[in-house]
């Protein structure tokens, strides 16, 4: 999936993030939510999936965009 399919939550420009280069919330077009952050290792997790850490504002600010 390219990133221009999906709706980004977060992240509106300002302060020190760029276009690309912060944890970011993302919509997909079936409703699914990808999580762009820094790779965690605070366990393994199965094969094919990921942990990423992001700060706790950006998860906030995507249920915000949500209207959760």
């Amino acid at each position: 999936m390219a990133r221009e399919e999906l709706t980004r939550l977060t992240g509106n420009g300002n302060g020190t993030c760029g276009d690309e280069d912060c944890p970011n919330v993302y919509r997909t077009p079936s409703g699914t939510l990808v999580v762009q952050g820094s790779v965690s290792k605070a366990f393994a997790p199965p094969s094919g999936e990921a942990l990423v850490e992001i700060p706790e504002e950006v998860l906030k600010e995507a249920a915000r965009a949500l209207g959760w």
